[in-house]
C-alpha cells in the first residue's frame, strides 16, 4: 500500500509544477493525468490515475468536487527553525513570516511554540525592549488628556483580565486562489488561539478621556520598515470605537500566563480578537483616538480590503470599490488526526479540530467522509467570546480505500463555509474553504 505524505497542504505539488511541469509529471503522475494547477485543482482528471496516485480506490469519488486534486497530493513538508518555535513552515524571511501545520494546532489553547509568526516590518532588537522603561502613549485628536503609561502603571491602575482570543491573518488560505494573489502564500496555519492577560483598552482610553467625536482608534508599534526608512511605518491599523471598547479588546503583557514571547510582541501588545490579525499591534508604543477612520499605513485599499461586490478572477478593481475587512468569516480546521495516516477498516476514527466565526459564535460543525454528501459533528462553546470552539466527531469507513475527512462550520446567523475556494479577490483574503485531510483505509 502506498503511504500517504504526512501533512495536507495546497502547496508543494503545484509549486513543483510551476517550476518544472515535466519533472512533476514524471515524478508524481507518471503522465497519467493532465498537469495540476498551482492551487491544487486538476484541469481534467482520471479516476483510475487518481486512485493509483493515492494508493487505493476512492469510495466516494462520484461526490468529489469537480477538478479537485486529492488532499494527499496537495501538500509539502518544509523544515524550518526559529527560536522558541517548533515545526513551523517559513514563508518569508525578511520580515519573518511562518505558519503552523494543522496537526500542531490540536491544543485547546495554542502554545507559544506553535503560534504562527506574522510580521509586516522588522522587529525591534530584543535589547531595546526594557520592561522597566517601556512606555505606551495614548493620544490623538479625540483624546481629552494624552498620557503615557509604563507596564507597572497599567498593572497598578487598572483591573486585570484574561481572555482566550482567536487570531487569524486576513490572508490565511491565500495560496489556494487562482490566479495567484501577491503576499505570503499562507495555507491553513496562520491562525492560533492563546490566552492573553492585560487591561481593557476601554478602561485606559476612558482614563484619558474620549471626546464625543471619536470614531476610530489606531496603533503604532516599535517595529521598523523593511526598507530601513525611519520615517515609514511598516503597519499602523485600527478599528472603530465600538470594537475598541469591547470587553475582550486588551492591552496585553502576558500570553498563556507568561511574558509575551519576542516574535509574538515582547512586553506589550494590543489584542483584538475576531477581526484580521493585522488590527492587533505588536511591540506597542502608541494608541491614538481618532475623529475619522484611521489613516495609518495599510489602512487604505487594497490592503486588508475586499471588493464590495463579486469580481471575475484576475480583475483589476478600483480602490474606491473596496471595503475594509472587519469580522472574519466562519471557518474550521481539522487538527486530529494528521493528514496522510493509514487507518484500519474495522476501527472507528476520532476526528477533532476547532471552529471560529469572527465576532459570531459557531452553531454547527459538519464532518464528512464523502465530500460533503453526508455530515455530522457536535461542537462545544468556547471558554469566552472570540475564542475558537472545539469540535469532535467519530467516523466509520464502509470499505477500504482512499478517503478525505472534510470539516464545515456554520455560524449562528446561518453562514456556512464554502466547500471549495470562495470568490476571488485581488489580495487573496478571507479564504474560508473547508479544510480536509487524507486517510488511507485498509
Amino acid at each position: 500500500m502506498t503511504k500517504l505524505p504526512p501533512d495536507t497542504r495546497t502547496r508543494g505539488l503545484h509549486e513543483l509544477y510551476a517550476e518544472d511541469p515535466e519533472a512533476a509529471d514524471r515524478l508524481l503522475w507518471n503522465r497519467e493525468v493532465d498537469p495540476v494547477t498551482r492551487r491544487g485543482f486538476l484541469k481534467r482528471s482520471s479516476l483510475l490515475a487518481m486512485a493509483a496516485a493515492v494508493g487505493g480506490s476512492i469510495p466516494f469519488a462520484d461526490k468529489m468536487p469537480g477538478g479537485l486534486i486529492p488532499a494527499a497530493l496537495a501538500q509539502s513538508d518544509e523544515p524550518f527553525t526559529l527560536e522558541g518555535k517548533e515545526g513551523l513552515t517559513v514563508l518569508n524571511d525578511r520580515p519573518i513570516n511562518a505558519e503552523t501545520p494543522a496537526h500542531l494546532l490540536d491544543d485547546d489553547i495554542t502554545p507559544a511554540k506553535y503560534m504562527f509568526v506574522r510580521n509586516n516590518g522588522i522587529p525591534p532588537e530584543v535589547e531595546s525592549i526594557d520592561a522597566d522603561t517601556w512606555q505606551l502613549e495614548i493620544g490623538g485628536e479625540s483624546c481629552e488628556t494624552p498620557q503615557s503609561f509604563s507596564i507597572a502603571d497599567l498593572k497598578e491602575r487598572f483591573e486585570h483580565h484574561t481572555y482566550q482570543l482567536q487570531v487569524e491573518c486576513g490572508g490565511n488560505g491565500r495560496s489556494e486562489y487562482v490566479p495567484s494573489a501577491s503576499g505570503n502564500q499562507w495555507t491553513t496555519g496562520a491562525v492560533a488561539c492563546p490566552t492573553f492577560t492585560g487591561v481593557r483598552l476601554r478602561d485606559v482610553l476612558e482614563a484619558c478621556g474620549i471626546k464625543d467625536d471619536a470614531v476610530y482608534i489606531g496603533y503604532y508599534g516599535a517595529d521598523s520598515h523593511a526598507s530601513g526608512d525611519p520615517d515609514r511605518d511598516p503597519i499602523s491599523r485600527g478599528v472603530p470605537m465600538s470594537k475598541a471598547l469591547e470587553d475582550e479588546s486588551l492591552i496585553a503583557w502576558a500570553m498563556n500566563g507568561e511574558d509575551i514571547p519576542y516574535q509574538c510582541a515582547t512586553r506589550r501588545a494590543w489584542q483584538c480578537g475576531g477581526w484580521p490579525g493585522s488590527v492587533s499591534g505588536k511591540w506597542l508604543k502608541r494608541i491614538v483616538i481618532r475623529n475619522q477612520k484611521h489613516d495609518g499605513t495599510k489602512m487604505a485599499a487594497p490592503s486588508y480590503s475586499v471588493p464590495r461586490h463579486p469580481v471575475a478572477p484576475g480583475s483589476v478593481v478600483p480602490n474606491e470599490d473596496f471595503v475594509t475587512i472587519e469580522s472574519m468569516p466562519v471557518k474550521s480546521l481539522v487538527t486530529f488526526p494528521r493528514s496522510g495516516i493509514e487507518h484500519a477498516l474495522d476501527d472507528e476514527m476520532t476526528v477533532r479540530g476547532h471552529a471560529w466565526a469572527g465576532d459570531l459564535a459557531v452553531a454547527e460543525v459538519h464532518v464528512s467522509i464523502d465530500f460533503g454528501a453526508t455530515a455530522t459533528a457536535p461542537s462545544q462553546a468556547g471558554p469566552n467570546r472570540l475564542a475558537w470552539q472545539r469540535w469532535t466527531s467519530v467516523v466509520e469507513f464502509p470499505e477500504p480505500g482512499y478517503y478525505e475527512v472534510w470539516a464545515r462550520a456554520i455560524d449562528e446567523e446561518g453562514h456556512a463555509q464554502p466547500m471549495v475556494v470562495p470568490g476571488w479577490n485581488p489580495k487573496g483574503y478571507l479564504n474560508n474553504a473547508c479544510h480536509r485531510i487524507a486517510v488511507q483505509v485498509a
